[in-house]
């Protein structure tokens, strides 16, 4: 996925990551969870402008936007550019599961080893060195979708404005979700 993938409109984005797989350093999976954020949404880093901890939102495209939260977990984040980014919540593990349960140190079940934004970088050993990094070189390997998946749109988690906005995105089905879809 070139630069130009991710140069456009973030919910166009993060729909189309759905089923795309995210490697770093050769570990990870099958992305089935994502949340679209730009720079006029309140719930945004973004919204109040460019500083330190955002910078790597009002650069290019394609790099990585990570931050850290509650002091304990890092996110990762796709920009999309001036302002925007995807977080990924969750991915469906394929490559380098021994790896991502010994990072985890768990015995959790395969699903559940990155159903989540900071078990997902625990697992994948994201942290704040990589925030600005671009997507198009290692340790990033990112590969379209080889099928359209079901996706559902539901409102965001985790935040407290503009939470109704319907800019969470899963792999209808899923497992590895960060939390199941309501019936």
């Amino acid at each position: 996925m070139d630069r130009s993938f991710f140069a456009r409109d973030v919910v166009a984005v993060a729909r189309a990551l759905l089923g795309a797989t995210l490697l770093v350093d050769e570990v990870g999976g099958t992305i089935v969870e994502t949340e679209a954020y730009d720079a006029t949404d309140p719930a945004s880093h973004s919204f109040a402008g460019p500083g330190v901890r955002n910078a790597a939102m009002f650069g290019p495209a394609g790099v990585a936007y990570v931050y850290r939260i509650y002091g304990l977990h890092h996110c990762l984040n796709l920009t999309c550019g001036e302002g925007a980014a995807v977080l990924i919540r969750a991915l469906a593990p394929t490559d380098g599961i021994a790896t991502m349960r010994e990072r985890r140190a768990t015995t959790q079940p395969d699903a559940s080893l990155c159903a989540g934004p900071g078990r997902l970088c625990r697992a994948l050993a994201v942290d704040l060195s990589l925030d600005g990094a671009s997507l198009q070189r290692p340790p990033f390997a990112l590969a379209g979708r080889t099928a359209e998946p079901v996706i559902v749109a539901t409102p965001r988690i985790g935040i407290s404005r503009a939470a109704e906005v319907p800019w969470r995105f899963v792999v209808a089905g899923s497992p590895s979700l960060s939390r199941p879809l309501r019936t």
